[in-house]
């Protein structure tokens, strides 16, 4: 495949800055143009200083002709989630019933990129208040998925998911309180992690809520991971920081043990054509000497009503804490929201924390004897662009992804093939807690396994 410098891997560029085959200032360049080229079909952009990128940009070209890169990823264009503060620049949320100030200085993540030398080249979309496993905002543009722009991103890193597939440079993060980097990866075709809780810093830290990598290789996650879990004193709830090489992806999965669920308790069923993906990856980790087992299904409908009834009450909270006339100005699904909300009680809140805690409970037992688990991202193929689910039993499209959300465990999102209308599909591989190396490697494997999953991209 012929492939643009905007559409090199953050490995491959700083081979080639290393050796003077190209510059920042190219690569930069080059991914703006290709962003003019996308944006008004994609619209996963919604904040950019194309003068600030260039000046970051010939300053690491000096530093490149000098030999002297300042970290590993100098010259690397980046986006970031808008959730993911950088001074200067208004943190809107994915809606209009935000007031736009500038943040007053960096998060964690943004820090430690500026730090490694990579380039800030825009901000990504989102829904309100990340609410969404779509992409429908009252703030921006509906964002579009590049490989069908009458298909949803998934959410909600739904710009984030659609830079990584459209080839908006290599490097995008996202933020995941539920399957918010592992769907819009699922549906956009690209590689997506989501850490254990507390290995990348986040500012303000908040429970079940992680900030990863959505790139196109897992290379460049791995690499990506190596800067952005460096400490930051302000996450109070942060791990200690352990020098993982996270270079280290060969890895052969060769008497491991895989749990393999895909089946849910539930009264609809998986796609038939992810389900038939799922079947095939699994197949190539059992080809390859892994003792892959059927795991049963452990949420009950009790724990899926907890969920439902502590993310909507905190929509309510949210909602009430701004002015009447701004909160006026959010998308209807969160004033649907937080109306269902209203019929809870005290008891039912409370209910409702203490099932997320079964979950937990649940999921660390269900997935413990397994050194990983496979099992479909979303059970859906990308729905309407301009939906907010799949429709059906609430909590459907996020089914696979948000237990490990409340189970701390590392999870990642590869693609795993194609339906046959040419819409991508999303491998899940989750690890135990802590195990983030152990994901990366089984998708290492799997990416340099796997036939025909994204040896194209759309837009072209």
């Amino acid at each position: 495949m012929n492939q643009n410098i905007n559409e090199l891997s953050a490995k491959e560029l700083i081979q080639r800055y290393r050796t003077h085959e190209c510059s920042p200032v190219e690569v930069v360049q080059a991914v703006m143009d290709r962003m003019n080229h996308c944006e008004p079909k994609v619209q996963a952009v919604w904040w950019r200083d194309d003068e600030a990128a260039l000046r970051a940009a010939h300053a690491s070209q000096a530093r490149w002709l000098r030999n002297e890169p300042v970290g590993a990823l100098d010259g690397v264009p980046v986006t970031l989630k808008e959730n993911i503060a950088t001074r200067g620049v208004p943190v809107p949320l994915g809606s209009g019933a935000t007031e736009l100030v500038d943040a007053t200085e960096d998060a964690p993540a943004a820090a430690r990129l500026k730090e490694a030398g990579a380039i800030i080249v825009g901000k990504t979309t989102m829904p309100d208040f990340g609410f969404l496993g779509a992409a429908p905002s009252s703030f921006h543009p509906l964002t579009r998925n590049p490989w069908d722009l009458s298909r949803n991103t998934g959410g909600s890193s739904s710009g984030a998911g659609a830079a990584a597939a459209a080839g908006y440079g290599p490097l995008h993060l996202g933020t995941d309180i539920g399957g918010s980097i592992r769907i819009p990866a699922s549906f956009c075709g690209v590689f997506g992690f989501k850490p254990s809780q507390g290995r990348v810093p986040v500012f303000p830290p908040a429970a079940a809520r992680v900030i990863g990598p959505m790139t196109r290789t897992v290379d460049d996650a791995a690499l990506a991971m190596q800067v952005i879990c460096r400490p930051d004193v302000r996450d109070y709830s942060s791990l200690p920081f352990e020098n993982i090489n996270w270079q280290d992806l060969a890895r052969f999965p060769h008497g491991v043990r895989i749990g393999l669920w895909i089946d849910p308790w539930t009264s609809w069923t998986v796609d038939s054509e992810v389900h038939e993906a799922v079947m095939r990856a699994a197949q190539l980790f059992r080809a390859a000497g892994a003792k892959v087992e059927t795991l049963s299904d452990w949420v009950t409908p009790e724990m899926r009503t907890g969920l439902i009834h502590f993310f909507t009450m905190r929509c309510r909270v949210d909602l009430a804490s701004l002015p009447p006339e701004r909160a006026a100005l959010a998308a209807p699904y969160i004033h649907n929201a937080a109306q269902f909300a209203a019929d809870l009680s005290p008891e039912d809140t409370f209910r409702a924390f203490s099932r997320l805690q079964e979950l937990r409970a649940a999921t660390v037992e269900a997935t413990q004897k397994f050194d990983y688990v496979l099992s479909p991202v979303s059970p859906v193929l990308p729905f309407a662009a301009d939906a907010i689910n799949s429709g059906g039993e609430p909590l459907k499209d996020a089914h696979f992804t948000s237990v490990f959300n409340q189970s701390e465990q590392p999870a990642a999102s590869i693609c795993c093939g194609f339906s046959s209308s040419g819409l991508p599909i999303g491998l899940q591989i989750a690890g135990r807690r802590f195990d983030d190396l152990g994901v990366l490697q089984m998708a290492k494997f799997f990416e340099s396994t796997r036939m025909g999953a994204t040896d194209h991209w759309p837009l072209h």
